[in-house]
């Protein structure tokens, strides 16, 4: 178990600091990965784990309190959207750098982490110490990404969605109705559907549950 006083059942912060290491904020889904990781991290001379979350709405203004030198995001699936909190964590935060950890499946997950402001890239099949060079490496602005990833990333092609589209179908994804997809976006209710229209169309799916399901299983959602 993560050492440290108990914010919440789904998040641990460590308010002590060392001077000299490495600030580190993991945030991870899978409560038996983050413990072992906070516990790895923890007992390097050179690091200090600030926090470990759930990959939720608390990450980024838990990150911006603890002002971590390097944030560690699981983006594999099912937490994909650690992905889209990279922008939002890198303009709080200039200062700290992201390592993502991902599979090498889906590649247009992968792909999608290749292209975010991520400076470390990590293979979850690979080994501890691997992951400890890319911390270390990314708190001196050193980019280390796992080649069998970047080479899935490029077997993925190119995105064949907008980001628009994508915008409105994660909204669908998370249950958001076409009216309210409309309202939340500024956009006409007919302009909402010839989006959904056109994912339909380029996955040859028949429904939009369809669509949202090969999206995701793609990697691109």
């Amino acid at each position: 178990m993560s050492a440290g006083p108990q914010v919440s059942p789904e998040t641990t912060e460590y308010p002590a600091t060392v001077p000299g290491v490495i600030r580190v904020l993991l945030v991870v889904d899978m409560d038996l990965l983050r413990d072992a990781l906070a516990t790895l991290l923890s007992d390097q001379h050179d690091m200090e784990v600030v926090a470990d979350l759930k990959c939720d709405d608390n990450v980024v203004p838990i990150a911006a309190r603890m002002r971590p030198d390097v944030v560690v995001i699981d983006v594999d699936q099912p937490c994909t959207r650690g992905l889209t909190m990279v922008p939002e964590l890198r303009a709080r935060m200039p200062h700290a750098q992201v390592v993502a950890l991902a599979a090498a499946r889906p590649p247009g997950l992968v792909q999608r982490a290749l292209t975010a402001e991520v400076l470390g890239l990590v293979d979850k099949n690979a080994s501890a110490q691997r992951l400890l060079t890319a911390i270390r490496g990314a708190a001196r602005g050193s980019q280390v990404v796992d080649v069998n990833l970047a080479v899935a990333a490029l077997a993925a092609g190119p995105n064949p969605f907008t980001p628009r589209e994508l915008q409105v179908l994660r909204l669908a994804a998370d249950g958001a109705s076409g009216p309210e997809i409309a309202t939340r976006l500024s956009l006409s209710k007919g302009t909402v559907r010839n989006y959904l229209s056109k994912v339909m169309s380029k996955t040859c799916a028949r429904t939009r549950i369809d669509a949202i399901r090969i999206v995701r299983e793609a990697g691109w959602l």
